[in-house]
């Protein structure tokens, strides 16, 4: 095991400490002194910050990966690399170049974040639902997973509160498969790996050690773990395990990284395998 995967474990253990020492302290006889409960919470986050840090020259090392883009059609970029890295505020699960899209056939073809009403949005209601999903580039399946439920949408104020304070915490703590949801990691050789996450539930059209073609549909567009609405969550990355994997910079084929509210079109050829 290596020193980052058994830093990670470390790091959910303690925050399952500090929530056992909270319920025990509120509901029976407390078994610490006070102070010493918030102890497991405090290496948490000393653990999170300093597995998520990267150097400038890590973050140099690897040149950009030209790939596909992982869908067809019209879409727009959210949390993009190419405004600003870590894209997702986080060096952690290797998403430090990761980006998300949405499905938006016509401008404001999508449901609009509210802050009150309607609190959820079934996934229907988005068109990035069941949008087919496919392989960037020829390679080799090494995770796929379709399990999970598909959830409710969390765009709205009480709904978006919600997956930050107490949803998000939880996944968290359980690890990148509940973050991720239902995904797949692809090897694309030379060391660099896709991962594609939310993936819509029992959608899968590929399983570990199938190989795939560039353009082949794998997946199709869900609502699945940490996800606010229908979306693709898409990532470059230099190790399989999301627990130890660090970002790769990418740029799609004819697109470049569309930046944060952007659209854009991708086209070509759709492959069943």
């Amino acid at each position: 095991m290596s020193v980052r995967k058994a830093a990670m474990i470390l790091y959910r253990c303690c925050w399952l400490a500090f929530v056992a020492l909270v319920l025990v302290d509120v509901l029976a006889e407390p078994l610490v002194p006070f102070g010493l409960v918030f102890v497991p919470a405090a290496a948490a986050i000393l653990i999170g910050l300093l597995s998520g840090r990267r150097s400038r020259a890590d973050l140099a090392r690897r040149p950009v990966a030209e790939v596909g883009p992982p869908v067809t059609g019209r879409w727009v970029a959210l949390n993009s690399p190419a405004d600003k890295v870590p894209s997702h505020g986080t060096h952690g699960y290797g998403q430090t170049y990761a980006i998300d899209v949405v499905a938006e056939p016509a401008e404001g073809g999508r449901p609009s974040f509210r802050w009150l009403w309607p609190v959820a949005r079934p996934n229907r209601d988005f068109p990035a639902f069941d949008a087919p999903l496919v392989a960037v580039a020829d390679g080799t399946v090494v995770h796929a997973s379709d399990g999970q439920r598909d959830h409710l949408s969390r765009n709205s104020g009480p709904a978006l509160a919600y997956l930050m304070l107490v949803e998000a915490s939880v996944r968290d703590m359980a690890g990148p498969r509940r973050i991720f949801g239902n995904h797949i990691v692809l090897d694309l050789g030379d060391g660099t790996y896709a991962a594609y996450a939310h993936l819509r539930h029992g959608s899968l059209r590929v399983e570990a050690g199938d190989t795939v073609r560039e353009g082949q549909v794998i997946a199709r567009c869900g609502n699945s773990g940490n996800s606010t609405e229908p979306h693709v969550h898409f990532q470059l990355m230099d190790h399989p395990d999301l627990d130890v994997a660090r970002g790769v910079p990418f740029t799609w084929r004819g697109i470049g990284v569309p930046a944060n509210g952007s659209a854009f079109t991708a086209e070509g050829a759709v492959s069943t395998g």
